[in-house]
């Protein structure tokens, strides 16, 4: 898998915000077929940080509905990996460059 294909985007939230400035972890949308040594591997290449740990979690789909004029709209948003993956002592990846 290509470093492109398993990195999808960075998760940027409160919650992603408080770890990264505590703890040093960044969390990022990933593919879903990726595993923790193809995200490690892209996370050093891309951002030039050394990796020393990192944790995956499913998110799951969930069931939404939507009420329009015509009706009830049901649908399902799509499950989805995140990548929790912790940087070296001293280092840190700028997720905000290019905003």
């Amino acid at each position: 898998m290509k470093v492109s294909d398993v990195l999808i985007k960075p998760i940027l939230t409160e919650k992603a915000n408080a770890q990264q400035e505590k703890l040093r972890r960044y969390a990022f949308k990933v593919a879903r077929k990726a595993n923790k040594l193809e995200i490690k591997k892209a996370i050093e290449s891309f951002y030039g940080v050394t990796v020393t740990a990192v944790n995956t979690a499913v998110v799951p789909g969930k069931n939404k509905s939507r009420f329009t004029k015509a009706g009830v709209i049901s649908g399902r948003k799509p499950a989805y990996k995140k990548a929790y993956v912790t940087v070296a002592e001293g280092e840190n990846i700028d997720l905000y460059s290019n905003i």
